[in-house]
């Protein structure tokens, strides 16, 4: 039934979707904890990650999290850089099922770790500030660590707020590939959290459920009451509690306390068992709270799939991320433009681009299509190297990006809302692979 009632909303939800219209005032920034930093650092606003910290340029800073994998460990110890300038030549076997040892592609343009992940490097005389300190790496150079972790920008950012060049852990799942964007604490009321997903920042209650609001509530007060407030339990605040920001205390009809967000009363439904479940929005006139909203293409459509909801181009096929990290000992991604595209040819099309083109298409841009929000643009790629055209080539691709890296559609998808390509790649395409677009994944919930 409840799958019956997800198909007979679905158009009403994809359009409200594609409007914004379940993100309350989402332009705004999310507030944040100042706590003391060097000198020219700065906190900026990322769409995707929220607020990151930058260095004197407005470079997002990163982190290489040290992590466990099936066949050694990676990444930087605490206290420690091991990103260094030398360039390596062979898989390190990590978590691939080929042994390591390998000859990686590309070896004649492939970058050594500190060409793509520049330390932030310490001034003379620079002293530990709070969580920050100076750790010298093993050439004697010092370099700025936050709680511990070494830190590093990226090649692939251009501008204040740009988060190009990694996301966060469970974003990525087990790519070796990732890099951490390290942000401050948000300002959020005990018992509130936030999680990015691929359609926003959503709030969540501190345990996980989804947080929302309903279009019956007027003038900044509730009403939901009587048997309403024992389906939809208002978020309640305690006698401690304080407005402050876009947070606000409102009084319930029977003298309750709850919590408002930018004007507007907020529940949990009950009816949600699993944490980050939105199958509150199944119900008119509820919806779901992101603190920030991703805008996607207006030539893009909204499909409903048995699992959920997947972001489609204008013909209704569904839109595939390719993700990819390689298994060397610096963990190099290879999913961007100017990255090999050696895996992606080699997975979509056994060594061949024009297999590879007919099995994965570009998801192609109209001629009139510059930007759909701050997270997607249109890229001019050579279709048969996978890398950015040269300038006037006359057989230059032009195609939707998301975060730098474009977006394909699957040959192997008949129709609207099919997502046969979904995990397909190493390990659920957590090495290498294609995830369909998922806004809403009612089955793998980690995965949105």
């Amino acid at each position: 039934m409840r799958a019956l009632r997800r198909l007979a909303l679905v158009a009403i939800a994809g359009a409200a979707l594609m409007q914004g219209s379940a993100a309350l005032a989402a332009d705004r920034e999310e507030a944040w904890i100042p706590e003391p930093m060097p000198r020219g650092f700065r906190v900026e606003s990322s769409p995707m990650d929220g607020p990151v910290f930058a260095n004197a340029e407005g470079r997002t800073l990163y982190r290489w999290p040290f992590r466990v994998m099936r066949n050694g460990v990676t990444g930087d110890p605490r206290g420690e850089s091991v990103c260094t300038g030398v360039k390596h030549t062979e898989s390190g076997g990590f978590m691939s099922p080929y042994p390591g040892g390998l000859v990686l592609p590309e070896l004649d343009t492939r970058p050594a770790c500190t060409d793509v992940w520049s330390p932030e490097l310490a001034p003379a005389g620079a002293e530990a500030v709070g969580k920050w300190s100076v750790i010298t790496r093993k050439d004697g150079r010092r370099q700025w660590a936050y709680d511990g972790a070494a830190l590093y920008t990226s090649v692939l950012d251009h501008a204040p707020g740009d988060v190009l060049g990694g996301d966060k852990p469970e974003q990525r799942g087990d790519s070796p590939a990732v890099r951490e964007p390290i942000a401050p604490a948000l300002d959020l009321p005990p018992g509130f959290s936030v999680n990015t997903t691929l359609r926003g920042r959503m709030l969540l209650t501190e345990r996980g459920f989804t947080v929302y609001t309903s279009d019956a509530d007027r003038g900044g007060r509730s009403s939901c009451t009587g048997a309403c407030a024992q389906e939809w339990q208002p978020l309640a605040a305690p006698a401690s509690g304080r407005a402050r920001g876009d947070w606000r205390i409102v009084d319930r009809a029977d003298g309750a306390r709850q919590w408002a967000f930018r004007g507007r009363p907020l529940y949990r439904h009950l009816a949600d068992t699993e944490v980050r479940s939105l199958e509150g929005t199944d119900v008119p006139g509820w919806k779901a709270v992101y603190v920030q909203e991703v805008p996607h293409p207006r030539e893009f459509t909204v499909q409903q799939t048995p699992a959920g909801e997947v972001l489609a181009d204008a013909q209704g096929k569904t839109i595939y991320t390719y993700t990819c990290g390689d298994d060397a000992p610096d963990q190099l991604g290879c999913d961007h433009p100017s990255e090999t595209q050696a895996y992606r040819i080699g997975l979509c099309g056994g060594g061949s681009a024009e297999r590879c083109l007919k099995n994965f298409p570009y998801v192609l841009a109209a001629g009139n299509s510059r930007s759909g929000g701050p997270l997607w643009s249109v890229l001019a790629i050579d279709p048969r190297s996978g890398h950015f055209a040269q300038p006037g080539a006359s057989e230059a691709l032009r195609v939707w990006a998301f975060r730098g890296r474009p977006v394909y559609t699957f040959a192997g998808d008949p129709g609207p809302g099919d997502t046969n390509a979904e995990s397909l790649g190493e390990f659920q395409s957590e090495r290498t692979g294609y995830r369909a677009f998922w806004l809403r994944n009612d089955v793998a919930r980690a995965e949105f």
